[in-house]
């Protein structure tokens, strides 16, 4: 019996061996093209429109909780309820950015394109099921000493909430709830790395969107269950709905996953449980992983810091990340799409030992990166309190939250476009095999965040925004390190390039800003009458700063703009 078991396994394995030939063979054209400067445009464009569907999900599901909740001190528990579940939540998300989002999925995404390039379909989708099967295992562990320890993890996190009566206790109940989200979301990165390897983008790039929508519908239901007093005409949220936001999380990470499945199956994977701490592969993602962990952790350290000292101001914590939010649209929708398309392609131009079009897709990656994200920051600059204003200032979010937000979020943008370069840098450096880089940029501003924190907060009294700057000087100043060890290695274009670039970036920008401020002045009288007539002078000022920065880019000649009338000519004819 165990014979015939055994040879029915390898007729099993012989038949999946054989269909992954056949999907290699379908698939060769459709890599080469995806592979090519064209064919990373539009790829990129895809996963921008997924990420813009994604952040826009994700801003709503903070307007909704923020008119829950508000920012600032609430009424009924006497402190800051958003600050007690951003709290909480950080835990597990600090894991999701070092494990899951950021070196996990780097260096599978990376061994796993390399294994296909040179093995083929087989050896790639074994070393799969041997990771997913590892990750359960670890993380599995984690989350239940996670859970254990929480009280610990809290106090060291958030020292300050002992000085408000019950805001240490809940933030570690909401804490233990949420941390076995982290297993959830590994998953989900691990099967996103694996269809990005195999150029997928749109859908896992939307998979965060089914997460935003299950986390809020789930989440607000299951609020009024665990508190049937509130009211939604007049939010008066106690600290019970949280426990039900809190589990609604954990079923949007498990949505998030869920939802990438049917497309992986259909790729040819078919899970098997594998445990072999000894394969190649493996060994190959850990040498990869845990130096990306260790750098991932030094940044991640950074935000915690920044939490220790927002932990003693009540609603800095929120007021923060409600800006970030509004902040990290550009980013995702730019600095990630960018980074998401580059990933694969520099892994096999390493794989081919082609250094010259690592730099080149790299160069390409930074120069689109630049261009986009240099006029948001200025835009967000300017028309950061109507922004403000217009998407959280509803229900228990007050005017005061609105101008404290505002005045982080404009610290913020200061470093917009050093986040989205870091974002397109970092993956590179694991496709190169010198994951170790990004680690010792990162320890080194552990200690710079310290200093000027330590300055802008204590010494010069600059509260959340000091926070905020610190977290934007510490973006430009690991991008240049990075660009410079990046350098040192491959061909990142000649410096006339970048100084061509950097004017008529620059030229449009203040050209966007201005455009920007002459729409809002106009438009003031008009978007004072209501809130609909806000909104519409928001979206003309807006729009206006987009056209007048495209028109002066395109008059310039600036070859990233070429590639944008390109596509808009396109999309025209096919209309036609």
């Amino acid at each position: 019996m165990l014979e015939n078991r055994h040879s029915f396994r390898e007729y099993q394995e012989s038949l999946n061996s054989g269909a992954n030939s056949i999907i290699m063979q379908e698939t060769k054209t459709i890599d080469q093209k995806a592979g090519s400067p064209h064919g990373r445009h539009r790829a990129t464009g895809i996963v921008a429109l997924a990420v813009i569907a994604s952040r826009i999900l994700g801003l709503a599901r903070e307007m909704i909780f923020a008119a829950m909740f508000g920012a600032g001190r609430s009424s009924a528990a006497g402190f800051s309820l958003q600050d007690s579940f951003l709290a909480a939540f950080q835990i597990p998300n600090l894991l999701r950015d070092m494990f899951a989002e950021g070196a996990l999925s780097t260096s599978f995404t990376t061994v796993f394109a390399k294994t296909h390039e040179k093995e083929g379909a087989g050896p790639s989708w074994r070393l799969t099921s041997l990771l997913l099967s590892t990750v359960v295992i670890i993380l599995g562990s984690i989350c239940i000493l996670g859970i254990i320890a929480s009280p610990i993890l809290v106090h060291i996190t958030n020292f300050g909430f002992h000085h408000a009566a019950g805001k240490f206790e809940l933030t570690v109940r909401l804490t233990r709830i949420m941390f076995p989200f982290i297993l959830f979301v590994s998953i989900a990165a691990i099967i996103m790395g694996i269809l990005n390897a195999r150029f997928v983008f749109g859908l896992p790039a939307s998979a965060s969107s089914v997460f935003n929508i299950v986390s809020v519908l789930a989440g607000v239901g299951l609020a009024f269950v665990f508190d049937p007093q509130a009211d939604w005409q007049h939010p008066h949220f106690s600290e019970r709905a949280l426990y039900g936001v809190s589990l609604g999380v954990l079923l949007g990470g498990l949505a998030q996953a869920g939802v990438q499945l049917p497309t992986l199956w259909k790729l040819g994977f078919r899970f098997r449980w594998r445990l072999d701490f000894s394969d190649p592969g493996l060994h190959q993602v850990w040498t990869l992983l845990w130096p990306g962990v260790i750098a991932a952790g030094a940044v991640q350290a950074n935000v915690l810091i920044n939490g220790m000292f927002a932990s003693e101001i009540d609603g800095a914590r929120s007021w923060l990340a409600f800006a970030f939010r509004l902040m990290y649209l550009p980013i995702g929708v730019f600095g990630v799409a960018i980074a998401t398309v580059t990933l694969p392609a520099v892994a096999r131009h390493h794989a081919r030992s082609d250094l010259p079009a690592f730099g080149k897709t790299v160069e390409e990656s930074l120069r689109l990166a630049f261009y986009l994200t240099v006029p948001a920051s200025v835009g967000l600059f300017v028309l950061a309190p109507d922004l403000i204003r217009i998407i959280y200032q509803h229900g228990s979010f007050s005017a005061n939250d609105t101008i404290q937000t505002a005045t982080a979020l404009r610290a913020y943008t200061l470093g917009l476009a050093g986040y989205a370069a870091i974002r397109v840098l970092v993956p590179c450096f694991s496709a190169l095999g010198q994951p170790r880089t990004p680690l010792k940029v990162s320890l080194f501003a552990i200690a710079v965040n310290i200093t000027l924190n330590l300055i802008l907060v204590k010494t010069l009294g600059m509260g959340h925004v000091g926070l905020a700057v610190t977290t934007s000087a510490l973006a430009l100043v690991n991008f240049a390190q990075l660009a410079f060890y990046l350098g040192r290695r491959v061909n990142l274009g000649p410096a006339t390039a970048w100084l061509r670039l950097a004017g008529s970036v620059g030229a449009g920008a203040i050209l966007c800003g201005t455009a920007c401020l002459a729409i809002r002045h106009l438009a003031a009288p008009y978007a004072a009458q209501s809130l609909m007539s806000s909104v519409l002078a928001l979206v003309m000022a807006v729009t206006g700063g987009v056209l007048v920065y495209f028109g002066a880019t395109i008059s310039m000649k600036t070859s990233e703009s070429l590639i944008f009338r390109h596509a808009f000519l396109s999309i025209l004819r096919r209309l036609g």
